[in-house]
């Protein structure tokens, strides 16, 4: 499954192009496996960037938003960067002056140089070793990763892991998007199929377990605005998770839909993953603040599928154990469908 002799080891490119068969096309870097650029053919014959991004390696390397990254060991956050497997206490690693662990830790996946074994026009695979004891989490891991353009103006992200010792597992992508192409992306319309969501304390780990949404502002059950403009202003930010209707795993029902403001184009996320993270990027200046140039809070919108934050101590939530184990695959699927709608 992961043959470290292949041949595709030695190309010695930063960067690969794909392109779909109905013209859409995307950028994916070696450092991080980062989605880098998803430009949508639109009727009137321009092309919309739909993600945010940067020109240089130099600024992904310097940017702490995650910006487009392929996140692993495990996406999200865990409480005290603690977890325990029958009675051990596993301790992972958090960043300088951070109480928690978030998103892999500190030198995650997205830091990584990911190793490429097959490119097309339309396909890419690649590969990441972790060794055991990286950022303090159990065992090895392998992990491979596919980008496949699909018909139809589509991207679907094919993720596999294996380990040497049992170890929470929970890759995701982070790409965030305005599909405006620039502005405060709360303007766009979003529906996320989901009737619960985490709710949590102000550092993000969870204050209970997952609750209903009537009478909340955190329903997207119908697609509306993501922050309604009041007055001039939109106050509204997120950064929560939500559980998916079981329906979602099978990918014939999408996990959420995002429209533009300008009504020109669509998004419709699907996931056999149980739960979507929604981040409105208000913390994006101080993230890209080093960049040569810096994003504005709220410029893009992240909907992140993955497990819900802190799940591998949590085992009673309401979906799929997270905790892979040896001789087991982790085995999911992220799929993004564009379209032009005017």
């Amino acid at each position: 499954m992961f043959d470290e002799s292949d041949p595709g080891n030695s190309a010695a490119r930063r960067s690969w192009k794909l392109t779909g068969p109905d013209g859409l096309q995307i950028e994916v870097l070696q450092l991080g496996a980062t989605w880098a650029s998803c430009r949508l053919p639109l009727a009137d014959g321009t092309r919309r960037e739909l993600l945010l991004g940067f020109e240089t390696e130099t600024d992904y390397l310097r940017q702490t938003s995650y910006i487009g990254a392929t996140i692993g060991r495990y996406a999200n956050r865990i409480a005290h960067g603690r977890v325990s497997w029958q009675g051990q206490q596993i301790e992972l690693d958090r960043a300088p002056g951070s109480a928690h662990h978030l998103h892999g830790g500190p030198k995650g996946f997205d830091r990584r140089r990911w190793r490429l074994i097959e490119h097309t026009i339309d396909r890419l695979r690649l590969a990441l070793h972790s060794p055991d004891g990286d950022q303090g989490y159990p065992g090895a891991l392998d992990c491979e990763l596919s980008y496949r353009m699909l018909a139809g103006d589509a991207v679907e992200l094919h993720f596999c892991a294996e380990v040497s010792r049992p170890c929470p597992v929970g890759l995701t992508s982070h790409p965030y998007f305005n599909l405006d192409g620039c502005g405060d992306a709360r303007s766009q319309h979003l529906l996320i199929a989901a009737d619960r969501y985490l709710p949590v304390a102000g550092d993000g780990i969870p204050a209970g377990p997952p609750c209903g949404l009537s009478n909340t502002g955190f329903d997207f059950r119908a697609l509306r605005p993501i922050a309604p403009d009041v007055a001039g202003q939109r106050l509204a930010v997120y950064d929560h998770a939500y559980l998916l209707d079981r329906s979602c795993a099978s990918m014939q029902r999408p996990a959420a839909r995002l429209q533009s403001a300008d009504r020109r184009v669509g998004l419709e996320i699907f996931t056999t993953l149980p739960a979507l993270q929604l981040y409105t990027g208000q913390h994006l200046a101080q993230g890209t603040r080093e960049c040569s140039s810096a994003w504005p809070d709220c410029s893009g919108i992240a909907l992140e599928p993955q497990f819900l934050p802190d799940s591998p101590n949590h085992p009673e939530w309401p979906q799929p154990g997270c905790w892979l184990l040896p001789g087991q695959v982790y085995e999911h699927r992220i799929a993004y469908r564009f379209s032009a709608l005017l």
